[in-house]
């Protein structure tokens, strides 16, 4: 099938319920990620699993409602859809405890897959979904087709393996980090640096990447995008919680790179105002209008 100039997306992995102590979200950085590129003009098409539940019917209604193509969502017969306790700190740091095993675990490998990966443009997964290795063998199987690869790492302890990330590493074109998953991998791939640059080139070098960007929380962000530097510095918002705002703020990169056509430096000050307004409001989601994306921008 022919591509059309629309950036056409396939997302892979969880989906769930965020649990938080008085009320429930639906989440997952894959399905997060998916609904911001869809919002900001991209095509988005999400692969993973649901139960035979009604958790699992209210997220995939929610995601046809919001123009997510739900054809790679398979129904998992004896396991539930996928659910997350979420505590949050004085701050509005996220800490989570991921139920295991959940339907997204058992994501089997299907045509339609197939089709989906052949017919688009990017694919983004991420390290949870391959805790399990029934979706771990999913991914790898449509990581082998011909489109660019972007490797959102969002460790959650203990569900990674350094072997696993290290495959996953091996077949990225773009790599997003935080800080503290930076050091922790460079380290575990032999980089003898300290500072945040060197080791971000370790990477892109040792695995021929073309990009690799890393998020400083309200300290902004760092790309290193075909041999360049940005850089963007951070937004002073009040924090009300973390959680999404590294999801909105991948998607919007890869959106103003990939689809929008914007500068890299253009993009990453996007990106860090969309996360920086995400994780000013509650929950994962939230309607971020562009004007308000525009008045953080000139403060």
């Amino acid at each position: 099938m022919e591509k059309s100039n629309t950036l056409r997306v396939i997302s892979y992995g969880e989906v769930l319920w965020d649990c938080f102590p008085d009320h429930k979200k639906i989440g997952g950085a894959p399905l997060n990620v998916a609904l911001r590129m869809q919002s900001l003009g991209c095509q988005v098409s999400m692969i993973s699993g649901i139960g035979n539940d009604h958790n699992g019917k209210r997220i995939k209604e929610y995601l046809e409602k919001h123009g997510i193509n739900t054809s790679g969502i398979v129904q998992i017969e004896g396991y539930d859809t996928g659910t997350v306790q979420v505590t949050l700190d004085d701050r509005g740091s996220a800490s989570y405890e991921i139920t295991y095993p959940s339907a997204w675990d058992k994501i089997p490998a299907t045509e339609i897959m197939e089709d989906l990966v052949d017919e688009s443009d990017v694919l983004i997964y991420g390290s949870l979904a391959c805790r399990d290795k029934v979706s771990a063998d999913t991914l790898h199987q449509l990581l082998s087709k011909t489109v660019r690869k972007v490797f959102d790492v969002n460790l959650r302890s203990p569900h990674y393996t350094m072997a696993t990330l290290k495959a996953l590493i091996g077949k990225a074109d773009f790599i997003k980090f935080n800080d503290d998953e930076l050091y922790e991998i460079a380290e575990a791939l032999g980089s003898p640096y300290r500072s945040l640059e060197q080791n971000m080139e370790y990477i892109a070098e040792k695995h021929a990447i073309s990009s690799v960007c890393v998020t400083k929380g309200r300290h902004g962000a760092v790309l290193l995008h075909e041999g360049k530097w940005y850089y963007n510095s951070g937004y002073n918002i009040t924090v009300k919680d973390t959680v999404g705002a590294g999801d909105s703020f991948l998607a919007t990169l890869l959106t103003h790179l990939f689809h929008l056509r914007s500068g890299p430096q253009e993009a990453i000050h996007f990106a860090c105002a969309m996360g920086a307004l995400v994780a000013e409001s509650e929950g994962a989601n939230p309607d971020i209008p562009a004007g308000r994306i525009a008045a953080l921008m000139v403060r």
